[in-house]
Order: C-alpha cells, then sequence, then structure tokens
C-alpha cells in the first residue's frame, strides 16, 4: 500500500514537471481555478491569436450567415394627374380639310430667303396653300405677308413668337399674344380673313383652344408631318409626304425657323404626287 502511494505521488510531480515544460516551450497551461494563467502565459495566447508569420494561409472562418435586412416599406406611388386633352376638356381641332381635298400648310414665317421661293414654286404650279404665320416675321416682312395674301392663300396665326409653353398661360396671356400676332398681319393687310390658329409644337390646350375660337379662329392641326424641321433629305421629306397622305389631310411643312432648301426642293414631287390623287387646295377662310 505505501509503493502503491509512492509511485502516485510520483506520477503528479511528473506531469507538474511536464506541465512547466510545455510552457517554457510556447505552449498554454490550461488555466483553472486554482492554477490561473502566468502574465507570460497570457503573451503568450495573445501572440498566439495574433496572425501568424507563417506565409502558409491559415483557413479562414466560415462567415455566419447575415440576418437579411427588412424590406424598406413603401409609401404608395401616385400617378401624376394628366391634363385633359382639348377633345376631353369638349374642344375640337380641326385636322383635317373636311373635304376629300388635301391642303398644304407652312409653318413659321415668312422667312425673307425661303417665303419667296416657296411662293414662287406655288405660283408655278397654280397651287394654293395656306400660310401659318409667326407675329415677330409678319413685322419683320409685311410685303411678304401681303405677297401672300395677293396671290390667294389664306391666312393663319401661329403666335407672337412661337411660344410652344403658349396653352400653359393665363387665358388673358393666351389672347394678348394671339391679339398682337393678328394686329401684326393686319398692319400690313387690313381687313384680311385669319381664320386659323397653330399652336407651336402642337402643343394644345383647352385654354388655346378656347382663346383661339373666342378670338374668331379655329385651330388648326394636321395629319402628316414629314418633319422637315430636321432636315432629311428632299426625296425622304416628298416620300413621307405622299406615302402618308389621305383624303382630307393636311399637310405640315415650314418655309421659316431654318434652312428650309430641302423643303423647297421637295414641293415638285409632293405637288406632282398628290395631285395624282387628289385635289390640292388651301383651307377656307369661311367656317
Amino acid at each position: 500500500m505505501a509503493r502503491r502511494r509512492v509511485h502516485g505521488l510520483a506520477a503528479v510531480v511528473t506531469g507538474f514537471t511536464l506541465s512547466l515544460s510545455a510552457a517554457a516551450c510556447g505552449g498554454s497551461p490550461t488555466a483553472s481555478p486554482w492554477h490561473p494563467a502566468s502574465p507570460e502565459a497570457s503573451a503568450s495566447a495573445t501572440t498566439a491569436a495574433s496572425p501568424s508569420l507563417d506565409p502558409s494561409p491559415s483557413p479562414s472562418p466560415s462567415p455566419s450567415p447575415a440576418a437579411p435586412s427588412p424590406t424598406p416599406s413603401r409609401a404608395p406611388t401616385r400617378k401624376p394627374t394628366a391634363k385633359p386633352t382639348p377633345e376631353k376638356a369638349g374642344f375640337t381641332i380641326q385636322r383635317t380639310t373636311g373635304s376629300s381635298g388635301v391642303a398644304l400648310t407652312f409653318d413659321d414665317g415668312p422667312h425673307g430667303t425661303w417665303t419667296p421661293r416657296v411662293l414662287d414654286a406655288l405660283k408655278a404650279r397654280g397651287v394654293k396653300a395656306t400660310f401659318c404665320l409667326v407675329g415677330t416675321q409678319a413685322k419683320g416682312h409685311p410685303e411678304l405677308v401681303r405677297r401672300i395674301v395677293a396671290e390667294g392663300h389664306t391666312l393663319c396665326n401661329h403666335s407672337w413668337n412661337h411660344e410652344t409653353k403658349l396653352g400653359t398661360l393665363s387665358e388673358a396671356a393666351i389672347r394678348a399674344n394671339m391679339q398682337r400676332t393678328n394686329d401684326a398681319i393686319h398692319a400690313a393687310v387690313p381687313g384680311a380673313p385669319i381664320r386659323y390658329f397653330r399652336h407651336p409644337g402642337g402643343a394644345w390646350t383647352a385654354a388655346a383652344v378656347k382663346v383661339s375660337r373666342q378670338l374668331g379662329m379655329s385651330p388648326l392641326g394636321w395629319t402628316v408631318d414629314p418633319q422637315d424641321w430636321r432636315r432629311p433629305s428632299a426625296s425622304t421629306i416628298a416620300s413621307r409626304v405622299v406615302k402618308n397622305t389621305r383624303a382630307g389631310g393636311v399637310v405640315l411643312l415650314h418655309d421659316a425657323g431654318g434652312d428650309r432648301a430641302n423643303t423647297l426642293a421637295a414641293l415638285p414631287t409632293i405637288i406632282s404626287g398628290l395631285r395624282g390623287k387628289y385635289r390640292l387646295i388651301r383651307l377656307p377662310d369661311a367656317h
């Protein structure tokens, strides 16, 4: 029995010695309530937790799955309230001639260079058209306004200075603009009927339609727009007009607002192409 106790005591002493040897080699002794880690052992543990200087990478711990982020609540979107079109407000816009005839219309003039040439081309072919005049242009070229009327074409008001947002103004401001334009036209041709108003850009509003009618002018639209204001080739302009025009059509062209050489060059083909199917007319002065 005494020998067994001696052997057991030796085993305890041997284990304690091995534990001290492990601490001296850089390992960490197991801490326990009765054997707290020494300062040296704590330093060793800190070093072990630091990034290793060994070039071989140590496996990274797998990231814990991120908690799903809450879906943000969205306020219900409201569609912008659309302004009623003139037609929905009870107003109509004239978009055809009202007959089987087809009308050529020219916007943005009169222009000192292009309008005389357009008038020459129309006169040479016996065609009457409708000219939608800008007030500032009419004031600057009264002689051309007189020629338009003298050669039998119809007059149309196209605002004072091509204001595309005219219809968004107050009715009083719209009326002043239209009246000022009519006055500039009548300064050149007193008493000549101005039976139509065409809103710049076709940006019609119920107010613009209402005021134009109060001033005795029909709001004038169109059925064919070859977009000659973008200056495509003359053949493209002519092709678009001839292919897309139907009986009663109103064709939108320009005699000002930029270089109109291609529009002028397209006119002979447009006139001959349309005359093969329809009668070319000017819009009537009376409604």
